[in-house]
C-alpha cells in the first residue's frame, strides 16, 4: 500500500483555531485534503467545492487555490 504523502502550507492560518503553519495538505482518493495538526480541523476539495457553489465569494475574500506539484 502507497504511502499518504502529507505536506504543510507554508503561511497558512487555521479557519478554526486560527493557529499558524498548522494546516497540511494531502491526497486520498483522488481528492485533496486539509487539515489542520492542532485542532483536527478538515476540509476536502469536494466540501470546498460544494461551499464555493452555495455562496458567492465576496470581493474582499482571499481564495486559496489547489497547487498540483
Amino acid at each position: 500500500m502507497a504511502r499518504t504523502r502529507k505536506r504543510f502550507i507554508a503561511g497558512s492560518v487555521c479557519p478554526e483555531c486560527k493557529d499558524d503553519d498548522s494546516l497540511m495538505l494531502y491526497e486520498e482518493g483522488g481528492q485533496e485534503h486539509v487539515e489542520c495538526v492542532s485542532c483536527n480541523y478538515k476540509i476536502s476539495e469536494r466540501d470546498a467545492t460544494q461551499k464555493n457553489e452555495a455562496q458567492p465569494t465576496a470581493a474582499n475574500e482571499q481564495v486559496i487555490g489547489y497547487f498540483k506539484p
